[in-house]
């Protein structure tokens, strides 16, 4: 038996299908807040497969697609300078900025290079001490620790040429944005399990109290993510809601202690902007006085770079579960992974990139429709 292999057993996955199905008897709405929770479901068909009661909203779970317009610019404001070595994972490289993006960068002679850890860019500083050597650190808690290791490992080489480009985000803080806005219809959602195997579950339970919604950690695998959808369903026919972790094979209620003792030396919370989305409070990290040296942003002074994102492009209604990628009318069209308008279209996690990848070209049949969350959930 492969690792893999037991959590995609059909037998199985039928038999929670059915659970599902019996289960369910009034219309419910979930969000998985992670892309590659989004990719899995799409890959397999899973929202295909649910009854009609029982709805999939996709969230904004895509660190490449919330990385905002503006800290793109910075990126290539910074990698087209003759002295930096620009360094970044390889699904930023095609992310649109204002004009161009980092592979554009790239093929007017700017060193961008595409590298498989926060720590290979501190390695290029070392052997490169006449550089500067720059990460693009982007993403949610679960790169947190790496990118933070990196800064503490560069100080302690004594390295004075690599910095971070830091746009860091935090997962609680985009669920309670989503919670409150005034559209929302997410009655439950399925939380990202890699996330929580660093971070742990503290900071949820207060969400599902406060909002009265299911929060059950899961995995990406098929069945994960049916178990996962099982046991929110399951609360929410019951009138309950609270925390459940579903992946307990990587996730524990305390999670990394090391990880999380790594991020809180390096990074201090701040307020973030999320592409699409806008600015969230206390929803990111930036790095603390202490490693301030190590900030690209301040090191190549281009805080002041503010854009506007293009109007044509809807990301932002996908990133928050308003609309499915095929709900923009550029999609597929003048928006594709060759010319992307957005970031979702081409990142790894990117629903419209799950869309497309997978064929999923034309817009679902409506479903039942859906009253709003307040009148639905008993327990709202």
């Amino acid at each position: 038996m492969k690792y893999t292999e037991e959590f995609n057993d059909p037998e199985l996955a039928r038999r929670l299908l059915d659970e599902i199905r019996a289960t369910a008897t009034r219309p419910w709405a979930l969000m998985e807040v992670c892309g590659g929770q989004t990719h899995s479901i799409i890959r397999h068909g899973i929202d295909q497969l649910l009854p009609e009661q029982v709805e999939l909203i996709h969230g904004p779970g895509c660190p490449v697609c919330v990385t905002p317009l503006e800290v793109i610019d910075k990126a290539l404001e910074i990698a087209s300078r003759p002295e930096v070595i620009f360094c970044s994972f390889g699904d930023m490289l095609r992310v649109p900025g204002s004009d161009r993006d980092l592979f554009r960068v790239k093929g007017e002679g700017g060193d961008v290079r595409v590298v498989y850890s926060p720590l290979d860019a501190v390695e290029l500083a070392r052997r490169n001490p006449d550089r500067e050597v720059v990460f693009f650190a982007i993403g949610f808690e679960t790169t947190a620790p790496a990118n933070a290791m990196a800064v503490h490992q560069a100080r302690r080489l004594g390295l004075a040429n690599f910095s971070l480009l830091v746009s860091h985000v935090r997962v609680p803080p985009a669920i309670e944005a989503i919670m409150t806005a005034p559209a929302c219809r997410v009655q439950g959602f399925l939380a990202a399990g890699h996330v929580c195997s660093v971070m742990g579950t503290a900071e949820y339970p207060r969400l599902a109290e406060r909002f009265g919604v299911p929060l059950v950690v899961t995995g990406f695998e098929p069945l994960d993510i049916l178990e996962g959808i099982r046991l929110a369903v399951r609360q929410l026919e019951r009138g309950e809601h609270r925390v459940e972790n579903a992946y307990a094979r990587a996730v524990r209620a305390d999670g990394n202690p090391a990880a999380v003792r790594m991020i809180e030396e390096v990074f201090e919370v701040t307020d973030r902007s999320w592409r699409g989305i806008g600015r969230i409070p206390a929803s990111g990290w930036r790095l603390t006085d202490a490693f301030r040296t190590y900030d690209a942003e301040h090191r190549f002074d281009v805080t002041g770079i503010r854009t506007e994102e293009p109007a044509e492009c809807r990301s932002g209604e996908v990133l928050q579960g308003l609309i499915k990628p095929t709900g923009c009318s550029a999609f597929g069209t003048t928006c594709t992974p060759r010319t992307p308008l957005g970031a979702t279209m081409v990142s790894s996690e990117g629903a419209c990139a799950a869309y497309y990848l997978y064929r999923r070209m034309n817009a679902p049949t409506p479903r039942a429709d859906q009253a709003p969350r307040e009148e639905m959930n008993p327990v709202a």
